[in-house]
């Protein structure tokens, strides 16, 4: 079995992410209902595909992940040099 490409997967990961906060924040807005972090990550586990890599790093999941990734996107700190 090949090694995953893990730099690739990161990506790809947090695209999703910020896919799902584009589409969650639009649904906030409609409705006037708030979101949380974790809606955002069971928005993205919801669309991953099977067999998607999940982390083997201990205590760190992959929920757990995308949460980070959630809350730097959503702070902006993913986008600072």
């Amino acid at each position: 079995m090949a090694t995953p490409n893990y730099e690739a997967l990161a990506r790809d990961l947090f695209g999703r992410t910020e896919k799902a906060i584009d589409m969650i924040a639009a649904l906030s807005v409609d409705t006037g209902i708030t979101f949380k972090i974790s809606d955002i990550v069971q928005r993205v586990e919801d669309g991953l595909p099977e067999g998607y890599p999940d982390s083997t790093n201990g205590e760190h999941v992959r929920r757990d992940l995308i949460a980070e990734m959630a809350r730097d996107a959503l702070s902006g700190a993913a986008y600072e040099d």
